[in-house]
């Protein structure tokens, strides 16, 4: 019983304002890991278009799957600091991971940011070889985290092919994308939402149904039922559309689960919380990754 209310404890720390302790604790395992971790690796000019790599361990000449992951934060906050749990997390299943920083509003405004998504995954499949990743396995995931951001980018990214254009690539270079809570077809009510993405004649350009066309890499939608956040319409709307252009899509349904738990779940001590990293991984080995787990 102490155990557990410690861990409901830690759990708090963690997801209430992402506290520095609450992350220290959910990160510690990256601490004492044999994860290589390459920090500020850049990616584009600006100062904030940098990512970190997480590389586990594998044998010489081994070239492994790649993650990228996009973190959360209402388009206005979080960072790749606050994330070497999920490159550990992934790195335990085989992956390379990949976390990168993007710019954020107020500073800018849509489509910076996912404009920004698309430079790192460009950057991403055309050096990863240089850390033994396989630019040929590269999957994208991302979460809300608080609201929004993770998903959206990565799901804006996979489906709307002119980001990843203006970077002289498509999308056919993702094998796969897992969207964990995503907002993939809402309009903006909050005044710094309106004005983040507005004009209201610009939302279609926001909403990821609008891009679909059944050409586009496979999906895995996750949502939890306790999420007061992001709404299932999200998950469901963009479920029928890809459906109507006979599409790629698989989507799953968290029971006791809420918003901030889809990522949680990473943690090593909520692992339990839900099933979330082994969906993911499943669906990306069905989908090309032929990862092998690394042993603890």
């Amino acid at each position: 019983m102490r155990i557990a209310k410690v861990c409901v404890a830690l759990s708090s720390l963690l997801l209430v304002a992402c506290t520095k302790v609450g992350l220290g604790v959910a990160n510690l395992p990256n601490t004492f890991s044999d994860t290589e971790t390459t920090k500020n690796i850049i990616y584009g000019a600006e100062p904030w278009q940098k990512l970190d790599i997480y590389v586990p361990p594998h044998s010489s000449g081994q070239s492994l799957p790649v993650v990228v992951f996009f973190y959360g934060g209402s388009w206005k906050d979080g960072s790749k600091d606050m994330c070497p749990f999920v490159g550990e997390a992934f790195a335990k299943q085989g992956y390379i991971t990949v976390i990168a920083d993007y710019s954020k509003y107020p500073q800018v405004k849509f489509p910076t940011f996912v404009e920004d998504g698309a430079k790192a995954i460009a950057w991403i499949y055309r050096n990863i070889a240089q850390y033994q990743g396989d630019p040929e396995r590269l999957f994208i995931a991302g979460h809300s985290a608080g609201a929004h951001i993770g998903a959206h980018i990565g799901a804006m990214v996979t489906a709307d092919k002119h980001y990843l254009q203006a970077e002289g690539l498509t999308p056919s270079i993702i094998n796969a994308f897992a969207g964990l809570s995503g907002p993939y077809d809402f309009v903006p009510y909050e005044e710094d939402y309106k004005d983040m993405f507005g004009p209201p004649e610009n939302y279609p350009n926001m909403q990821v149904t609008t891009f679909i066309d059944g050409k586009e890499p496979p999906m895995l939608l996750l949502w939890g039922a306790d999420d007061t956040i992001v709404g299932k319409s999200n998950m469901d709307k963009l479920i029928a559309k890809i459906n109507i252009e006979q599409g790629a899509v698989e989507s799953k349904v968290y029971q006791g689960v809420g918003h901030a738990d889809m990522v949680s779940s990473l943690v090593w001590f909520l692992k339990s919380k839900a099933p979330i990293l082994d969906d993911v991984n499943d669906f990306f080995q069905r989908h090309g990754a032929n990862a092998v787990k690394v042993k603890d």
